[in-house]
């Protein structure tokens, strides 16, 4: 058995990004237990530690490989050798395959009594040595860097994300040899640029994290604590304060980090009456700042930075970290200030001049097209007129602020800033709040629009650019979506489905209408059908992940019943009504397919009653009762009502069948059957196809 050792790698660079970082992160311990597995080095669990300048790999390996005695069985001794004991074309392809010569075949009787040929190899065990050297060569050659250019320095071709300084690599105590763009492995480690300078021996793996917390440097999990429990500190020592840590932002700042301390700095008040989503997003994107609010969530003047050492030089620290700010926020105070001197109505004109896509116009022709779709949707959605107005004015408007200084400079607030000019310039708040919503949702499990209008708004916004990019025959294909459609039709349903309530399809044919319009050219009903089906189809996919079964969603999907509050209100009520009576939808279901397959549809559904006997009187009683049932069912959205009114068919379509042969020779007994089975499934053509719901 080989002995086991605890095993070091660490790479040691110029200081990485953070994305990058986090990215290696995840590829190290796949690459180093892939390239452990394939050389037949036994290994335990492998564990990586990161900094801004350090990518290490801590586990235990074998000294050497298992000595392994290979067995191979190959084909029956009289196929594998001619009447004169000559190897055939097989046993020497076996032997080829084996990597042995055929005259080192041997022949045996297997457990089966049968004689074959069998091929026996003994593997030494290896060294590990060798075999890490060569491995970790290749780990930090195979590491990928998407999106990022990988940079070269020295005297070889070798690359990486930043030039490599040191390398420490550790079997035990031994040093294992590896060579990487004219760096050598050794046994030293380098601690923090200022607290802890210059090189660290490493005697042992077992010793490398005291070495480096000794040295000024604590692991990624050691280092997101110690910003938790300051920032944790800080709103404690502020009753109800709430410090802001985007996850992205703050993953960065961790990694930016080797040594942190969580230190309070402040800005000036006149800053305060700036747009606190400038400030913010100023001091999150450009300066990795976290804001606090207060117990009432107003932003104060207090925001939390973390320095990369220890906090002897804290007074310095913060005064150098004000005053960064302190010019930041001062161009976000500039831009906001500029542009409130420049009406809506001036931001919107100069749209003209901003493509929004190349056979799409201008973001200008978009604003109309959203101005002309919002009356459609408020119409469909019977919002009243006041809201209509709203969302007509706010669709008007919504757009001009990406042409703002303050939004070029912080993308991500379009729509923010906009209400706020909007506000500024004295419209109502239903219209600036519809401007600054009109984004959302912009991500799954982002919030919806706060007001009517601002719903009526997004779902112009957001059908405009799907139905668009459809009628230039441009849709999402595979992985391919660069104007997020997949997205947006999932927002257009989630707005429709919870505050708007009203259907998608009827909205179609306007979107495309107000294209037409301007020009663009294409087959109306052939991409109001496309459109239509890609958005059913995201519906669909809703319906699954919300857990309904698929069988369920086909079948609701195959009435008539579309619009998504609708939808998924029938979709949930027959879910439930066949997990409490699963034998009735059965019965039903395997009826109803049953009858489907036998109907006519060119005889009608006129019958006459004087050719029935009792079972098809009870069930074209029941029939006809159920369609008014069904109907008013249908239009109160009383879907319960409506399971129930189905479910009641259940008995007289058994009793049918089982007593009524349904293709009789008497072809007028057998056209009036097939009539009333058209009739029986009628009920059920606006509802869903409950032959889906049928066992297969």
């Amino acid at each position: 058995m080989a002995e086991i050792r605890d095993f070091l790698f660490e790479i040691g660079t110029e200081e990485m990004p953070s994305a990058p970082l986090m990215n290696a992160v995840k590829q190290l311990p796949r690459l180093v237990a892939d390239g452990l597995d394939a050389a037949g080095l036994a290994h335990g669990e492998i564990r990586v530690i990161s900094t801004p300048r350090r990518l290490a790999v801590l586990s235990s390996v074998a000294t050497e490989t298992e000595a392994i005695h290979d067995v191979k069985r190959g084909p029956a001794a009289n196929i594998a050798f001619d009447a004169d004991g000559n190897p055939t074309k097989a046993a020497c392809g076996f032997a080829r395959k084996c990597g042995v010569a055929a005259a080192e075949l041997i022949r045996r009787e297997d457990s089966d009594g049968r004689e074959y040929v069998f091929a026996e190899k003994d593997i030494p065990a290896a060294p590990a040595m060798p075999l890490l050297s060569k491995l970790f060569h290749d780990v930090i050659a195979n590491l990928e860097w998407p999106n990022y250019r990988s940079q070269r320095w020295g005297t070889s071709h070798d690359t990486f994300v930043r030039p490599i300084r040191w390398i420490c690599a550790l079997l035990g105590s031994e040093v294992v040899p590896v060579s990487y763009a004219d760096v050598t492995s050794g046994n030293t480690t380098r601690g923090h640029r200022v607290l802890g300078p210059g090189e660290h021996v490493v005697a042992e793996p077992a010793a490398y994290e005291q070495v480096l917390e000794d040295a000024g440097v604590l692991s990624e999990e050691r280092r997101r604590q110690v910003i938790a429990d300051g920032i944790a500190q800080i709103e404690a020592e502020r009753s109800g304060a709430h410090v802001d840590t985007p996850r992205k932002v703050l993953d960065e700042v961790v990694n930016l980090c080797e040594w942190p301390t969580v230190l309070v700095g402040t800005f000036d008040e006149e800053f305060l009456h700036v747009p606190h989503e400038i400030i913010c997003e100023s001091m999150l994107s450009n300066q990795r700042y976290f804001p606090i609010y207060d117990a009432s969530g107003a932003l104060t003047r207090e925001f939390v930075v973390v320095g990369n050492g220890r906090p002897d030089n804290a007074a310095v620290i913060i005064d150098g970290n004000e005053r960064v700010v302190r010019a930041r926020l001062y161009d976000a105070k500039f831009f906001y200030d500029e542009d409130l001197k420049v009406s809506l109505e001036d931001f919107r004109a100069r749209l003209a001049d901003v493509a929004f896509q190349e056979k799409l116009g201008s973001v200008l022709q978009k604003s109309e097209r959203m101005e002309d779709l919002a009356l459609a949707i408020a119409s469909a959605a019977r919002i009243g007129a006041h809201a209509a107005s709203d969302a007509q004015r706010a669709a008007h408007l919504a757009k001009a602020d990406l042409v703002s200084s303050a939004v070029v400079e912080f993308t991500s607030q379009q729509g923010v800033m906009g209400g706020y000019y909007a506000k500024a310039a004295g419209e109502s708040d239903a219209v600036a709040d519809a401007i600054r919503d009109h984004y959302r949702p912009r991500f799954a499990g982002d919030e919806l629009p706060a007001g009517i209008a601002g719903c009526v708004v997004a779902v112009a916004d957001k059908l405009d650019t799907i139905v668009g990019m459809f009628a230039i025959d441009e849709p999402p294909t595979g992985s391919k979506d660069p104007f997020a459609l997949r997205r947006s039709a999932i927002g257009v349903l989630n707005i429709l489905r919870e505050r708007l309530h009203c259907g998608y399809e009827e909205l179609v044919g306007p979107a495309l209408d107000a294209y037409a319009e301007q020009g663009l050219a294409f087959d109306k009903d052939a991409v109001a059908q496309a459109v239509c089906t890609f958005i059913k189809g995201r519906m669909e996919q809703m319906a699954r992940d919300e857990k309904i079964a698929p069988d369920t969603v086909a079948a609701v999907s195959a009435g008539s019943v579309s619009a998504p509050v609708d939808y998924f209100a029938l979709a949930h009520a027959l879910e439930d009504a066949r997990r409490i009576d699963p034998e009735t939808f059965e019965n039903l279901a395997t009826a109803y397919a049953r009858a489907s397959h036998l109907a006519d549809a060119s005889l009608g559904s006129e019958v006459d009653e004087a050719l029935m006997g009792d079972a098809e009187r009870a069930l074209l009683r029941a029939t006809d009762d159920a369609s008014g049932l069904v109907r008013d069912a249908l239009e109160h959205k009383d879907f319960q009502r409506l399971i129930l009114s189905l479910a009641a068919l259940r008995e007289p379509i058994d009793r049918f069948f089982d007593d009524v042969m349904v293709m009789d020779e008497d072809m007028a007994l057998r056209e009036n059957r097939l009539r009333l089975l058209n009739r029986f499934e009628a009920v059920f053509a606006d509802v869903a196809d409950m032959g889906a719901l049928a066992k297969k």
